[in-house]
């Protein structure tokens, strides 16, 4: 049986509405003075009471469209039944039968045929064939006569057998090829939402504009790179005139301006290329802008690959001699033939191996790259137990570490190994780095959260000079130092540690003085595989 999703309410509608014209019929035939002359009525209260009772009904499905379609089945199935009923009942009113209704009748078993399943149709087109024959059967059993109109209601209803196969089989083609269809459609909307949102997503800059240098659409990327303009202006040559200029002498020269160009204040620059939508076709052109800063970014990267491997490869080879270097001089410091100044030259060489390991170590993390295991912690009692373990593990002085914690639960997903090694990094930078000069270091590590919801927050804040905002901007590239005793992978280490455990490391000023390095970190219960945003 069909749901009642297959059936339309239009299609109902206007099948009630037939009904509705057949009402009227039967009651102009057996009620109208205008009828008297040329239809004879045999039985007059049977055909009033069937035409006005039929009539009711009609309007009453009419009406009742929307209720039909929720049992769909077994209310077109109960319809037909009722009209074949009330057609077989005019029909023995009417005195010597009347052609016209049976054809009528026609449409009904036809419309029923097209919008029920095979058997249910064949059943009805039977139960049809027999309403217009039973009154001429009656007509013999009273009078012992065979009327003319006997033979035709036979013909009729071999006639209504072979609408019912037909219909039935051109409405199992309609609901299969209106199925397909909409499979199709949908297929062909979630193409398109998926193109879309490819497109949206790109970093490259893509617009569509038409022969009058109108913009039809644009991404996101496009649309940041060429200055944010409002989206009431289409009009190119005012959105971006260099642009403009450019595509004029592409069409018109077939030539492409390769010259990298800022098509706004504070974007980055980008190359266009221009490319038409059909071979011969010079009304639409789709407009492509490179970003040089993303190209440069991926020839660093892969520069940055290359160096790291290459690193890695001189680290292992400089290991063995170093520790080799690192033992002999221990050997020779435990000598009792020493001169003071003999073993000033041994602490030179102990520290600038111990120098060389960190160097050589950075560089073996930095290429080693350990997958993370991210675990749910309690942040407020990690912070707790790490202030501990450093202040055991370090002689901190006259310097100041403790930890500020909240009263409430914080849970966060990350590895506990990488944290560790992230934050110790940055009290020790912290340590060394944020204090004035002649005065103790002051270094706190709060665990908060953003907001009331989240996320969770990891912060070391010294009360030192701070970073100037140029010398900020930097400090995660890799490399990158301003002492003459650092080897710039720390920090870089630590914002890739960050980044496995999804997690982002970020710098903040401090107001009054100071620094902050604060790390968000991904909530236990939240956690859906996205990256949580940076907190301000």
């Amino acid at each position: 049986m069909q749901s009642s999703g297959d059936i339309t309410r239009r299609e109902l509608y206007f099948f009630n509405l037939y009904r509705m014209l057949e009402g009227i019929i039967y009651a102009a035939l057996v009620l109208s003075p205008l009828a008297v002359d040329w239809v004879k009525v045999s039985h007059p209260v049977l055909g009033r009471l069937t035409a006005l009772a039929y009539l009711l009904v009609a309007f009453g499905l009419l009406v009742s469209t929307d209720r039909m379609r929720r049992r769909i089945g077994l209310s077109i199935g109960w319809a037909l039944v009722m009209d074949i009923v009330a057609a077989s009942l005019i029909l023995f009113a009417l005195a010597g039968g009347h052609g016209a209704i049976p054809i009528m009748l026609m449409v009904n078993v036809g419309v029923g045929a097209l919008l029920l399943p095979f058997r249910q149709s064949i059943l009805l087109a039977g139960v049809a064939a027999l309403g217009v024959l039973s009154p001429d059967v009656a007509h013999y059993v009273q009078h012992g006569e065979v009327q003319r109109s006997l033979v035709e209601s036979a013909l009729f209803g071999l006639a209504y057998f072979a609408i019912a196969g037909l219909c039935a089989h051109l409405g199992r083609q309609m609901r299969e090829t209106e199925a397909l269809a909409e499979q199709r459609g949908a297929d062909l909307l979630n193409l398109e939402q998926v193109n879309d949102l490819i497109i949206r997503r790109m970093k490259t800059g893509v617009l569509l504009v038409d022969g009058a240098n109108n913009i039809l659409r644009i991404n996101e990327s496009a649309w940041h790179l060429i200055g944010n303009p409002s989206p009431n202006q289409r009009d190119l040559g005012a959105v971006a005139s260099e642009l403009s200029r450019r595509l004029y002498h592409w069409r018109h020269s077939g030539r492409i301006d390769q010259t990298p160009v800022a098509l706004a204040a504070d974007v980055p620059e980008v190359i266009p290329r221009f490319s038409r939508m059909a071979p011969n076709d010079d009304t639409h052109v789709l407009i492509f802008l490179d970003d040089t800063s993303l190209l440069s970014r991926r020839a660093e990267e892969m520069t940055l690959a290359s160096l790291g491997r290459l690193s890695a490869s001189i680290a292992h080879e400089i290991r063995n001699p170093l520790a080799a270097i690192r033992y002999s001089a221990q050997l020779l410091a435990e000598s009792d033939s020493l001169t003071e100044e003999d073993r000033r030259l041994v602490d030179i060489v102990n520290n600038h191996c111990t120098r060389a390991n960190e160097v050589v170590e950075n560089i073996l993390q930095l290429s080693r790259r350990e997958r993370s295991r991210p675990e749910s912690i309690d942040v407020n009692a990690w912070a707790l137990a790490f202030v501990e373990d450093y202040k055991q593990s370090n002689d901190l002085g006259s310097d100041h570490l403790r930890a500020i914690t909240q009263n409430r639960t914080i849970e966060a997903m990350v590895d506990p190994q990488h944290l560790q090694q992230v934050v110790w990094n940055l009290v020790q930078n912290a340590i060394r780095y944020g204090r004035e000069p002649g005065e103790a270091a002051r270094v706190v590590v709060v665990a908060r959260l953003a907001t009331d919801k989240g996320p969770p927050l990891l912060e070391v804040v010294d009360r030192g000079p701070g970073i100037p905002a140029k010398v900020a901007a930097q400090i995660f590239d890799p490399f990158f130092t301003t002492s003459d005793y650092g080897t710039g992978l720390g920090l870089y280490l630590a914002k890739q540690m960050c980044e496995a455990s999804q997690a982002s490391l970020e710098y903040v000023p401090v107001a009054g003085g100071g620094a902050c390095f604060r790390i968000t970190l991904a909530a236990a219960a939240s956690l859906d595989g996205r990256r949580p945003a940076a907190a301000m």
